[in-house]
């Protein structure tokens, strides 16, 4: 494919590659990440597991199909997972330093490691780089071994038991920089809500252009999609 990456000046927010170009290519690999990039996405998405041997990877399920069942990616060595599941080294090295990297921490024992190693390539201080979370107490546990990297609390309005505005102002007191709820979740006042904190918004399964354009419509900093090139409809 020939792709030419548009144009990014017209963007107001992050344009989100969910699991890479996952639409076209097989998701959470090397391919779909740089295919992303090449239709025009600034920032990247991935779920990131940890391996038996401690190294971050990159897969959605977590699971590898062995001969008869499946087994989580914790039993695996790095060097026994399949050769398209690729290291978050992988996709930190290849990244352009301008793209944002946001990353869904599925194995809570993993965020010693992914911290590591944000920091052995980008140093101490990756404001770009998201590290998502749908339990507000975790990320309160993460946010001093995770200074200088960004945390999101990412779930649904309907899991914000003691409303929207208390939960931003719990974020904002514990130095949680983004809210991130489906497309669905929100509205213009919402959105200002939770501006009004001093945090960003981001908006995942965002997959016509009729949800990003209603996005960006409302003020929200960062889209997801499984379709880069619609960024640009």
């Amino acid at each position: 494919m020939d792709e030419i990456r548009p144009s990014h000046r017209d963007l107001t927010y992050i344009a989100f590659a969910h699991r890479g170009a996952r639409a076209y290519v097989r998701e959470n690999t090397l391919e779909a990440f740089q295919l992303g990039l090449r239709l025009g996405a600034t920032g990247l998405e991935s779920d990131v597991w940890i391996t038996k041997d401690g190294i971050p990877v990159l897969d959605h399920d977590g699971v590898v199909q062995g001969r008869i069942l499946k087994k989580p990616i914790s039993n695996y060595l790095r060097e026994d997972l399949p050769e398209h599941i690729p290291t978050l080294r992988d996709l930190l090295l290849m990244t352009p330093p301008e793209v944002a990297i946001s990353l869904d921490v599925k194995d809570d024992d993993s965020f010693e490691a992914v911290i590591s190693e944000i920091r052995s390539v980008h140093g101490a201080h990756s404001p770009f780089i998201y590290l998502c979370h749908p339990d507000i107490d975790v990320l309160e546990n993460q946010r001093r071994k995770s200074q200088g990297i960004s945390l999101v609390s990412s779930t649904r309005l309907s899991k914000l038991k003691k409303g929207p505005e208390m939960h931003a102002a719990h974020m904002r007191d514990l130095g949680v920089e983004v809210m991130n709820m489906h497309h669905t979740d929100w509205n213009g006042g919402l959105v200002a809500l939770f501006q009004r904190f001093d945090l960003q918004c981001f908006a995942w399964d965002c997959q016509f252009a009729r949800n990003i354009r209603d996005m960006a419509k409302i003020g929200i900093n960062g889209i997801f999609s499984d379709w880069p090139d619609r960024f640009y409809d």
